[in-house]
């Protein structure tokens, strides 16, 4: 279904286009569901999209602040110092990105695009209607000679949804793609080639294996920022399925997994303990002392990874770009 907010009679800003692919209903149960299963897993784990509500949203852009935290800093400078040349390259006359579009380094690609004077249309993707209605009007009012047609859905399964009209470069930054384990990406990779037309573009960053000595803290600050965000998301739990995690009983813990070469975000039970999930039919999952739930992965590619990774799903690297300390990469690649 499409919904369309229409301009005010009185000229105010221009008419976005909300197309709701994803039904907020079926969503969510479809996220009860999975929090169920991987609860009762081996090891447990739980989606990562419990981390964004308001405070775990807040906590992240403090996250992204800190002196340990480089992806963010390092992907910014990249873009900063080429996102003309991605324009001029590219000749994007749309920028579809996987995420909201409210951060600093979509501006960057935004500006860019603006004064090559290309771009016309702005696409972003997210799974929550709420969030990305409140994006589209910000974005809309700030830049009025943009069309914004905002697509909510999940990018496992819509994104055939997204408006690619004229050279369109899709973008997914923030290596968010290291959240995502290898069967995800091959098939994440081979949905994006599948959508791109031969003209168009794909945009993204990705986070490059390093020493475990820079890695670890980035996920485990000194002022215990990131243990609050990762414990929030216990939090959400409680309030959305109405269970009863005990935050004081656990405790964040962050790993480097050397064999998969990524970072494994950790919640380590304090104690024995029993939670209820009452919203699941009252389901209950117990833990034993020492007993972990995996929050998030983030994997940690080389270059020659991600290159061979977006070959196999039939994509053609034509440039890539690094930081000055060559922490993190953006690369931008077409359909082969």
């Amino acid at each position: 279904m499409t919904r369309t907010d229409d301009p005010p009679a009185d000229g105010g800003p221009p008419a976005i286009t909300v197309e709701v692919c994803l039904d907020q209903s079926a969503w969510s149960t479809h996220l009860a569901e999975e929090t169920l299963a991987g609860l009762r897993d081996d090891p447990p784990w739980i989606p990562p999209v419990w981390f964004y509500d308001e405070t775990g949203s807040a906590l992240f852009d403090e996250i992204t602040r800190l002196e340990e935290y480089y992806p963010t800093a390092a992907e910014r400078q990249i873009l900063t110092e080429h996102a003309a040349e991605i324009a001029e390259v590219t000749g994007m006359e749309t920028l579809a990105e996987l995420g909201a579009g409210t951060s600093e380094k979509t501006a960057l690609l935004l500006d860019a695009g603006e004064a090559a004077g290309t771009l016309v249309r702005f696409a972003p993707f997210d799974c929550s209607e709420e969030v990305l209605r409140q994006a589209a009007a910000q974005i809309a009012g700030a830049r009025p000679s943009l069309t914004v047609h905002a697509v909510v859905g999940d990018f496992n399964e819509h994104l055939g949804a997204l408006p690619m009209d004229g050279v369109c470069v899709l973008a997914f930054l923030g290596s968010t793609i290291g959240n995502m384990d290898p069967p995800q990406r091959k098939g994440f990779l081979a949905e994006v080639a599948a959508t791109l037309d031969a003209d168009d573009w794909f945009l993204l960053g990705t986070d490059l294996a390093k020493s475990e000595d820079e890695l670890l803290p980035a996920y485990d600050d000194s002022a215990g920022v990131t243990a609050r965000f990762n414990l929030n998301a216990l939090a959400v739990i409680n309030s959305e399925l109405l269970a009863d995690f005990d935050l004081d009983a656990f405790t964040h813990r962050a790993l480097w997994d050397h064999h998969e070469s990524r970072i494994e975000m950790q919640l380590v039970a304090r104690t024995d303990q029993t939670v209820r999930v009452s919203a699941l039919e009252g389901a209950e999952v117990s833990l034993a002392e020492g007993d972990h739930i995996r929050t998030e992965i983030s994997t940690k590619f080389t270059p020659s990874q991600v290159h061979r990774e977006l070959s196999d799903a039939g994509m053609l690297v034509e440039h890539t770009w690094f930081d000055d300390r060559e922490r993190f990469m953006v690369t931008l690649a077409r359909r082969a």
